[in-house]
């Protein structure tokens, strides 16, 4: 939605949504709990409101969506296959394509959990579905295997509705959660959090009766002796969030194998000229507000696209046009999204987002063009559930202006 209205205000008027779910919104709509549109709107909201907010702009606006509706592929000269109640199934071609579809989460089926297959195993964003949307309570006494937001936010809710959560595990060393949810959704209900361990058996026939969880070692193998049966009839999944990229991947467009979302430019450009992408399609946020930044980038960049016939210089050959450079992640910085950047097309207020790979304290945040450094901040802490980002200013912009033929740019942390 972001994208549309982004690309509405840029003067494209033929723009059309196509949302496979009833309504516009998203995930937004089973996220009842607070904290969303600081950054944009500089109060905080519910999941709901958020999306409201755009859903009154997309009417005003008259911008075109349908709904209950699949895309079945996409080709690479931006034809568009979708069947929906109201078209039947048809082809629609595109000027430009931003692809927003989100992401999956990962199931009981990626974790090769051993034991029986009995009712009461679910993700936790299917539980929040089930609680928020369709009113229905899918257990009484639960274990939440991983910290991710969704499953911190899911011990919570459960113990609000009556439910008994008797402890969230964790594979890493580390939540994968905001430290505030881990505040507000486990310490001030007494939920333990179990770090370094895991889910290493599931007991039950019809209805799960227990699960068998053990403490890992520095290689994340579970340790001998460590097993401790625990009896719930629910277990939640909470083990990582998966980019939506089987569209992408048919059409051809280049992924990032760490971040399983396309690899894009500056523009939010994908390797495929007009196709375009952003939010937790491209990469998984932790906030909603860089997701929208990000949308409005991609809305942009596409009408930009459209205006000038599909050729500008500026955007020609996608993230592998002439001048562009890699970003490079190094020494502590697990990936950095946008992957290439021209710098030529670089503004004031771009910015370069990165996750970090374990938790460092006292360290600084390097950016450096070949070997000159022209950005460093001194972090107190950087955790890898937090997305950081540089943001390009007028002195960063004057310092890579400077250096001529620049080869990469990389980000690393100096411990």
């Amino acid at each position: 939605m972001a994208a549309a209205l982004e690309a509405k205000r840029n003067g494209i008027d033929d723009i059309l949504i196509v949302e496979r779910d009833s309504e516009l919104g998203g995930i937004l709509n089973q996220c009842i709990h607070a904290g969303f549109g600081i950054h944009i709107f500089g109060e905080e909201l519910t999941g709901p409101e958020y999306a409201t907010r755009f859903v009154r702009q997309i009417e005003e606006q008259k911008i075109e969506y349908i709904l209950n509706s699949m895309v079945l592929s996409l080709s690479k000269d931006k034809i568009v296959t979708l069947v929906s109640p109201q078209l039947g199934l048809c082809k629609i071609e595109a000027k430009a394509v931003i692809l927003a579809m989100g992401c999956r989460e990962r199931t009981r089926g990626a974790l090769n959990i051993p034991g029986s297959r009995p009712a009461g195993i679910l993700t936790a964003g299917a539980a929040q579905r089930f609680v928020n949307i369709e009113g229905y309570m899918p257990g009484r006494e639960v274990v939440i295997l991983g910290s991710g937001d969704i499953g911190l936010i899911m011990a919570r809710r459960m113990t609000l509705e009556g439910a008994k959560v008797k402890m969230v595990c964790e594979l890493m060393p580390y939540s994968n959660g905001l430290p505030r949810n881990i505040a507000q959704c486990l310490d001030d209900f007494d939920i333990p959090l179990k770090l370094s361990h895991t889910v290493v058996g599931i007991n039950g026939n019809d209805r799960l009766r227990s699960v068998v969880i053990a403490q890992v070692d520095e290689k994340l193998k579970p340790i001998k002796d460590t097993e401790e049966t625990v009896e719930c009839d629910t277990l939640l999944l909470s083990v990582g969030l998966i980019p939506e990229n089987e569209l992408t991947s048919e059409a051809g467009i280049t992924l990032d194998s760490i971040t399983s979302g396309a690899v894009v430019n500056e523009k939010m450009m994908t390797s495929l000229d007009g196709i375009f992408a952003c939010g937790n399609v491209l990469h998984v946020h932790d906030l909603v507000d860089f997701v929208t930044g990000e949308g409005y980038r991609a809305g942009k960049s596409a009408a930009e696209y459209i205006k000038n016939n599909g050729n500008p210089p500026s955007l020609r050959g996608a993230p592998f046009q002439k001048g562009a450079i890699p970003t490079v992640p190094e020494n502590g910085v697990r990936y950095i999204v946008p992957q290439k950047v021209d710098i030529s097309n670089l503004k004031s207020g771009d910015k370069l987002f990165f996750r970090v790979d374990n938790i460092y304290r006292n360290c600084r945040v390097i950016l450096k063009a070949d070997d000159k450094i022209i950005y460093s901040q001194k972090k107190i802490k950087v955790v890898p559930s937090e997305m950081e980002n540089i943001e390009i200013d007028d002195k960063i912009l004057g310092e890579l202006n400077e250096i001529s033929n620049i080869k990469n740019l990389v980000i690393y942390l100096e411990k």
